[in-house]
């Protein structure tokens, strides 16, 4: 494990590194101090595209740990499949090279289906657990977002997560291999069982948008299928009320945002 930078803000202290897990040097952030909350992001994004907005909320109560998955942002790829399943462990291999026995942890969208993964494959290793905009069965979404990845090229991607991805590494070759295995991955979807979603013992928060990629409908579905839930349904799109970089209209952050809930849930 090798520690990058080390720097203070006006409220709390960042460090990074490079972890090896499972034979990738995992790139991961750590900003300030206290009980740790692990966030897992979303597909095709980085630690800073989808919570960069939330990270100096959360951080200035506890320590929150941001991490790049496989073949994402400062992370490499290795030649074994992107999988949800790998993620986790991958996951689950940072936290004890970490020395972090037990963390909260909250995925937004795909790192809500790694979260989903973590909980099922290393469930002591969980406090607390908030999926955002994530989904368990294809059901959830409708016919012509599944059909979109058929004819999908590195043209659809939002240009602000393309810039997100060569900020943290500027290599074109890897971000179209970044997008054509997240691709590949949202084809191979399969989801989970209601078996195992209720077999999820963690506290949990389920998060929705109103106008999501998964429905409202499938949130509440999920909220009754977890046997310790709680739901939070807010206004507008997919990650808007966590302020990810592809829901900002000219820097305007949503005023319906997810941070006092969070705090709220995580207490």
């Amino acid at each position: 494990m090798s520690t990058n930078f080390s720097q203070m803000t006006d409220s709390y202290s960042i460090k990074s590194g490079y972890s090896n897990v499972n034979g990738l040097d995992m790139y991961y952030e750590i900003h300030g101090q206290g009980k740790p909350l692990l966030l897992i992001h979303g597909g095709g994004s980085t630690i800073e595209t989808s919570f960069g907005r939330i990270i100096p909320l959360l951080a200035k109560n506890r320590q929150v740990i941001g991490v790049e998955l496989q073949a994402h942002g400062h992370t490499a790829d290795r030649d074994t499949p992107l999988t949800f399943k790998q993620d986790a462990d991958d996951v689950a291999a940072l936290l004890q090279n970490l020395e972090i026995a037990k963390a909260d942890i909250l995925g937004f969208s795909n790192g809500g289906h790694t979260a989903i993964e973590l909980a099922i494959r290393h469930p002591k290793m969980i406090n607390k657990l908030i999926l955002a905009s994530t989904f368990y069965k294809r059901e959830a979404v409708v016919p012509q977002f599944w059909e979109g990845f058929e004819r999908a090229t590195l043209e659809s991607m939002p240009t602000v997560l393309a810039e997100g991805y060569l900020k943290a590494n500027p290599d074109e070759a890897g971000l179209l291999n970044m997008f054509n295995r997240d691709v590949q991955r949202m084809k191979d979807f399969t989801g989970w069982t209601d078996e195992q979603l209720q077999s999820i013992q963690a506290q949990t928060l389920v998060i929705n948008g109103s106008k999501d990629v998964g429905s409202p409908e499938h949130a509440v579905a999920m909220y009754r299928l977890l046997p310790n839930c709680e739901l939070a349904i807010f206004p507008g799109g997919h990650g808007a009320y966590l302020g990810t970089i592809e829901t900002l209209e000219s820097g305007k952050w949503s005023s319906f945002n997810a941070t006092c809930l969070i705090d709220e849930f995580l207490g």
